[in-house]
């Protein structure tokens, strides 16, 4: 029997045995004694007499319609939805001590005109960023400079991924650095799947997240130990604007590509090629996308292939050349 949440059990549906069975009852005009069914048959008997698919009566077995077993059914499973939604719209209120103690364990930020700072430390951060991910309605906005650990993009997906499931749109700004890193090359594949968008910026900016251009969270030291929550509506409207600004100038990434193997070129491997034929050197091009030069020579080698240089030189030649095409 499958249990469901919303109280009581149902059959599960006839297995491939099961329906071979019913077939075969058919086959013998709907109607055997109840001692001509083989042992071996018993379970899968024992199946549609569970789901009222067979009865017995006086020695026998009887097939049922299925219409008449899919109508109970329904009914049944019907009624069991209905159940759950009643309780689902009964949750907030069952919830709602829990929810007032859970909102006065942090300060909850109000926009204002005016004095809407406040530092929170490490663990606040988190605690201010899921709560503000929780309630947001509309929009979340984020530029996010420099590598994030694997797990910290896990956490962020776990948080994020209920907010874009129940139609919050979300945008996020990276450095080019992300798209070597395989965690952010799968965290952005996974939440531009359920909606949002990332682009890569090539110019430095600072960390920043907003929601519902009401309340956003920067950092306020270097180690990203302390971050200010800012509510004044001036700021707030500043901070988006410059994110709207960088969201204009950065590049669209095709993420699920980059995950993808045997991918040419790389989008990676362009923007080291875009830094050569600007005339960059190949360690001048690391320090700009914040990759190792080993890295970058390796996407050098594979430009090398595809254009048929044999320098540097002529490779920035040949891709300045190809740009203009």
């Amino acid at each position: 029997m499958t249990e469901h949440p919303a109280g009581g059990t149902f059959p599960p549906l006839p297995d491939e045995g099961a329906r071979q069975l019913y077939q075969r009852l058919l086959d013998e005009g709907g109607r055997v004694p109840a001692d001509s069914v083989p042992a071996d048959d018993r379970a899968a008997l024992d199946r549609l007499l569970l789901v009222g698919l067979v009865t017995r009566t006086e020695g026998s077995y009887c097939v049922v319609s299925p219409r008449a077993v899919s109508g109970r059914l329904g009914d049944e499973l019907r009624t069991a939805a209905t159940r759950l939604l009643v309780r689902a719209e009964s949750l907030p209120e069952m919830l709602d001590g829990l929810t007032k103690a859970y909102d006065g364990a942090l300060p909850r930020p109000e926009p204002s005109s005016g004095g809407g700072f406040q530092v929170v430390g490490r663990e606040q951060i988190r605690q201010q960023i899921v709560r503000l991910a929780n309630d947001c309605r509309d929009e979340i906005l984020t530029a996010q400079p420099g590598p994030r650990p694997a797990e910290t993009l896990a956490q962020a997906l776990r948080v994020e991924r209920p907010v874009l499931e129940r139609g919050c749109r979300m945008r996020t700004l990276y450095q080019p650095s992300a798209l070597t890193e395989p965690a952010a090359v799968a965290y952005a594949t996974a939440v531009t799947a359920l909606g949002a968008r990332a682009r890569v910026l090539d110019a430095p900016f600072q960390r920043m997240l907003a929601f519902d251009r009401s309340t956003a969270v920067i950092s306020a030291a270097d180690d990203h130990g302390a971050a200010v929550v800012v509510t004044d509506i001036a700021v707030v409207a500043y901070l988006v604007a410059v994110f709207e600004r960088d969201w204009a100038g950065a590049d669209v990434v095709q993420w699920a590509d980059l995950g993808r193997p045997h991918r040419s070129p790389s989008a990676a491997g362009e923007r080291v090629g875009r830094l050569l034929a600007q005339g960059l050197t190949q360690r001048a091009v690391a320090t700009r996308l914040g990759l190792s030069e080993r890295t970058v020579a390796g996407h050098i080698s594979q430009l090398r292939d595809r254009y048929g240089a044999r320098t540097l030189f002529q490779l920035g030649w040949l891709m300045r050349g190809s740009r203009r095409d």
